[in-house]
């Protein structure tokens, strides 16, 4: 979790295709360095924002998160291996309601980091968001 560390842009298609949202997130130790918080606002359009606060540390079977949405949803997941879309990514899976999800972060290359949310199908994994996130002073 080390390189995701520090405040993010992104900025992006809205939810109807024909306006743009920005995304920021934040990652930062909490809790005497126990767990990572993320803190991530999408704002969505004139006075509209969508927010998640989550967790991620050390669980029994590896490392785990707990998310939580403004939409009153959760989740928890644990870490998981997407060799298949980068060798240095940091992936999540966990149970949803409409089945196996993935959430997935990679470096970009150049000070950035790629964004992924995908599903699991009986081909693999479909991703249905992507985000670049590059880093904001401070």
């Amino acid at each position: 979790m080390k390189p995701l560390l520090g405040r993010w842009e992104a900025e992006a298609v809205g939810p109807d295709g024909a306006s743009t949202m920005q995304c920021t997130r934040e990652f930062k130790p909490v809790l005497n360095g126990s767990y990572i918080q993320l803190s991530a606002v999408w704002v969505i359009g004139p006075n509209r924002q969508y927010e998640e606060l989550a967790l991620f540390g050390k669980g029994e079977s590896g490392l785990i998160f707990h998310s939580y949405t403004s939409d009153g949803k959760r989740s928890n997941g644990v870490a998981a291996s997407a060799l298949d879309v980068d060798p240095h990514a940091i992936a999540f899976e966990a149970d949803m309601p409409a089945g196996r999800a993935r959430m997935v972060y990679w470096p970009a290359g150049d000070g950035a980091f790629f964004f992924a949310v995908e599903s699991k199908t009986k081909k693999g994994w479909n991703r249905f968001m992507q985000h670049r996130y590059t880093p904001l002073p401070g």
